[in-house]
């Protein structure tokens, strides 16, 4: 159910749409249940306010098109392309246990080599055995190169290793895997550190950083955002489980908090089920 259908079910209109002070009020309190976050959903119903009167609008059609556009301007952060421009070029995946970081890899190294680059798969996850063995079954299912390590080995070995693999074999892009973290854990966050370091050392290696969220989680991924994001250097987010956008407020939430762009989303469970994030499309869904 869309937030205007969830107002309007409230039966606050008598059958007819009226921009009240009674609506502005379900909407927020609406906003909030999607898990946006109170300080986003009072910003974002402010500025719906100051539309409506600016522009004089009446119509639901109106109210609902000035609310998507302004929850759409909240999300549409930085490039809409990640700088994936040297070669090889990393992205390092972090995030708890749980929520999807491993199959995540595994999809979008299916999605990049569709658009023709050369992939290859690092295992830093070497603390959890399932974990490379999972990799090896993506990098099989999808005929992608891996590079990965005995269990309980340096993650900052299987980096290094991978980086001069994907020079050795013209690699375009190297997925990295680290371990589920939770993210008060100072030791782990120094070893992701120490990952961070060995890839900022090779000066041709372009690197993003996305930070893996399970979108069921509301308002405790806002959390896992900000606490990673100061310790990793996080520029951007996918967000996996979101085949309901009922709580995908947090979306927006962690968009306007931080100003993290969400690069992907995860809406299923198949391989092709990984999709580039297009906010007009999402906040149209989301009303």
């Amino acid at each position: 159910m869309g937030l205007f259908d969830r107002v309007k079910k409230l039966g606050i209109f008598s059958g007819f749409f009226s921009v009240s002070e009674e609506f502005y009020e379900e909407l927020e309190e609406s906003l909030i249940m999607a898990d946006m976050g109170v300080d986003t959903a009072v910003e974002a119903v402010e500025e719906l306010r100051k539309r409506v009167k600016s522009q004089k609008l009446k119509e639901e059609g109106e109210v609902r098109a000035a609310l998507r556009e302004i929850l759409s301007e909240m999300l549409e952060l930085g490039a809409p392309e990640m700088m994936l421009d040297g070669k090889p070029a990393v992205i390092l995946f972090v995030g708890v246990n749980g929520v999807g970081k491993t199959t995540t890899i595994g999809k979008l190294g299916a999605y990049y080599k569709k658009a023709g680059r050369r992939v290859l798969l690092a295992a830093g996850d070497t603390f959890r055995a399932a974990a490379a063995e999972q990799l090896a079954i993506w990098a099989d299912r999808s005929r992608l190169d891996l590079v990965r390590h005995e269990e309980g080995s340096d993650p900052a070995s299987v980096v290094f290793d991978a980086l001069n693999a994907a020079r050795a074999r013209g690699t375009d892009l190297v997925l990295v895997d680290t371990a589920g973290r939770l993210h008060n854990k100072q030791n782990l966050m120094n070893e992701l550190s120490k990952i961070g370091r060995v890839i900022d050392r090779e000066a041709d290696v372009s690197k993003e950083t996305l930070l893996v969220l399970d979108a069921t989680t509301g308002q405790n991924g806002l959390i896992q955002a900000k606490q990673f994001s100061e310790a990793a250097g996080i520029t951007g987010i996918v967000l996996t489980k979101l085949d309901g956008t009922a709580k995908g407020g947090i979306v927006v939430a962690i968009a306007k908090e931080l100003g993290l762009p969400v690069r992907f989303v995860g809406l299923g469970e198949g391989i092709d089920d990984l999709s580039p994030f297009d906010p007009r499309a999402f906040t149209e869904a989301l009303l």
